[in-house]
């Protein structure tokens, strides 16, 4: 910027500050550029008698980068004033609502697309108008606006397809794949990619194998490193590590990513002497481990109850990689501390962290008071929780049975009335579940499932031990 601005004051000398193409080409690079300066940008903007079209589109551009909904918002009303919005602008102004706090201002610009007649002429504003609503995990208004496509390409499959997988909803992003399959759109490279995350967040084995063979032998799809990392994971994860480990040693490219997600792998599968090889494989590759590989080579030695090694990994982030930790490998190292039954250690190592600890820490802290009968740090995590997140539904559930671990029973009765003076509810569990190939999800307490009576039946009936007309019931449902 310093460089930007000896430039912009020679333009100022020479009189160049009037020509706009020049000018235009400053603002370009304050306002998008990752080392530019949009508050400079929107000062040059300030000095413009006239400015044109490029110039508002640029700074439009900028604030939605930045992830600045309400700058976006109050250029666009200024083009809208002084010149007339075109479709780059209102695509760029759709870019900057990326939160579900800033979904109503996507619902207002969509209304006023929807009123100019932007939106039947425009593939590329669909496409801004159904990434807003999937950013903003609004999935209910994005089917809405996909459903109304009279022709959805690849690209608007893959938008909705991730906007389900990224909200945690992989169960409708597979019947939508099977959908998509139906209405003959072939998937690229992207959608495949998602889906095999969609497989690998839910457990869904079948559909992961089933798009695997799909890619080799069907679709004849190069298995690049993007796809390849996903099998790897998505095995890892399904349960699969031998698959897992056969897809990566036959990848031909491998990235950091990659060695992340194998590493990850064999950490979930408490293999912990594997991962640490995978990871002196990798720095033998000479690819630079980032935060992410670090952290799970620290979950690896959680898992496996490597104390000593983990913290040798956690104290050399620094100095070994040049990887600062952050609040996710202090929280790795506080359970590791907590599982050891180290509690004293793990509160020390939770007071000395530079950034504000989140709950997940203390709720390892609590939850490992629990195990080993510490009520007073018990206690006090549960303050810590409840400052954090005063709804907490299993805050106090947690502390009542400390209490009752510990025979306390006046403690258990109040923490229970807190409960219900609160009015607390408690988040009901849930569960999912493949079956030929379809995912099905089984809430506590939810009986809208087709099947809910005669999955009842059986668990009432296995309850019993009669194990033989659970199968037979099973059959005849079916």
């Amino acid at each position: 910027m310093d460089q930007l601005k000896a430039i912009h004051a020679l333009f100022t000398t020479s009189g160049l500050h009037r020509n706009t193409y020049a000018i235009s080409k400053i603002v370009s690079f304050c306002a998008t550029s990752s080392s530019g300066d949009v508050g400079y940008a929107t000062l040059l903007f300030s000095r413009l008698a006239s400015p044109n079209p490029f110039i508002y589109n640029t700074i439009i551009k900028g604030m939605a980068m930045r992830r600045d909904p309400y700058g976006a918002i109050f250029f666009f009303k200024l083009m809208c004033r002084d010149l007339g919005a075109d479709h780059y602008a209102l695509s760029f102004v759709l870019g900057a609502f990326s939160e579900s706090s800033t979904a109503v201002y996507g619902r207002q610009m969509h209304t006023h697309i929807v009123k100019g007649g932007y939106l039947l002429h425009d593939v590329y504003i669909q496409i801004s108008i159904l990434r807003m609503y999937c950013d903003c995990l609004c999935m209910v208004d994005a089917r809405q606006v996909f459903d109304e496509m009279p022709q959805r390409d690849v690209v608007l499959w893959s938008v909705v397809l991730s906007g389900h997988v990224r909200g945690g909803d992989s169960a409708a992003a597979l019947q939508m794949f099977q959908e998509m399959q139906v209405s003959g759109v072939q998937p690229d490279e992207f959608t495949v990619a998602t889906m095999i995350a969609a497989c690998a967040r839910c457990g869904a084995l079948q559909q992961g194998r089933w798009i695997h063979e799909y890619v080799i032998n069907k679709n004849q799809m190069n298995l690049d490193v993007v796809m390849n990392t996903a099998l790897v994971d998505m095995y890892a994860k399904c349960g699969c590590i031998e698959e897992a480990v056969r897809v990566f040693e036959d990848m031909e490219e491998r990235n950091v990513l990659s060695w992340t997600a194998m590493i990850g792998g064999f950490a979930v599968h408490g293999l912990a002497n594997y991962a640490l090889h995978c990871f002196h494989r990798m720095e033998r590759s000479g690819t630079v481990p980032d935060d992410i590989t670090i952290l799970a080579l620290l979950s690896a030695c959680n898992h496996a109850g490597l104390g000593q090694m983990g913290f040798k990994i956690f104290n050399s982030m620094q100095t070994n990689y040049g990887i600062s930790p952050k609040h996710e490998h202090y929280g790795c190292m506080v359970d590791l501390l907590c599982r050891a039954g180290r509690l004293y250690e793990a509160l020390d190592l939770i007071n000395s962290m530079p950034m504000k600890p989140l709950a997940s820490v203390w709720g390892s802290l609590l939850t490992a008071s629990r195990s080993h009968g510490n009520i007073g740090l018990a206690e006090h995590a549960v303050a810590a929780l409840l400052d954090l997140e005063p709804e907490g539904d299993g805050i106090y559930v947690q502390l009542s049975n400390v209490y009752a671990n510990a025979q306390r029973l006046g403690d258990v009765a109040r923490a229970r009335k807190t409960i219900g003076n609160v009015g607390i509810k408690k988040t009901p569990g849930c569960s999912l579940i493949e079956v030929e190939g379809m995912v099905a999800e089984f809430v506590a307490g939810d009986e809208s499932h087709p099947l809910s009576p005669s999955v009842t039946a059986n668990q009432n009936i296995v309850s019993s031990g009669k194990f033989d007309e659970a199968v037979a019931l099973f059959l005849s449902a079916v």
